[in-house]
């Protein structure tokens, strides 16, 4: 006899819309390069909600809009360009790391708990960690140009 399962728990092949209704999960196609194109689109769908749903992130990327010019009118080095894309990166990355965090918080924990106040409390904590250490890598390699150029 199989044990039946609360109501409250999802099959492992469906999933949840945006409006709340279950739905089947869509399965990825057979063979490796197709396989890898659905995670890929998976991913990428990933990186447009965060920018869509995410106030943060798009000013992350105006501030690295910002950054990026301040960077080329000032005429920094490859080397430099490789530690703001990095810098970027991380943070973009993170920011998408954080919003999956606060989905998972909110979808099992929907009332208020002080775990899931503490993991959405840490996801926001590294964020600025993140963001701290990007401010630092901008200032370290554009401030001294800009220092040069004005005073």
């Amino acid at each position: 006899m199989t044990p039946e399962l609360p109501e409250s728990t999802a099959s492992a092949a469906s999933t949840e819309s945006a409006s709340g209704a279950v739905r089947p999960r869509p399965m990825p196609p057979d063979g490796f390069w197709a396989g890898r194109w659905f995670s890929l689109q998976a991913a990428l769908a990933g990186v447009r909600y965060t920018l869509h749903t995410q106030p943060n992130a798009r000013i992350e990327l105006a501030a690295l809009a910002l950054v990026m010019g301040v960077g080329w009118w000032l005429g920094i080095s490859r080397q430099e360009w490789a530690l703001i894309g990095l810098a970027t990166a991380i943070i973009l990355a993170l920011e998408a790391v954080n919003t999956a965090i606060e989905a998972l918080v909110d979808l099992v924990s929907p009332a208020y708990h002080d775990q899931a106040k503490l993991a959405k409390d840490a996801a926001a904590g590294a964020m600025v960690l993140a963001v701290l250490g990007s401010i630092w890598v901008a200032l370290f390699i554009l401030a001294p140009r800009l220092w040069q150029r004005f005073f």
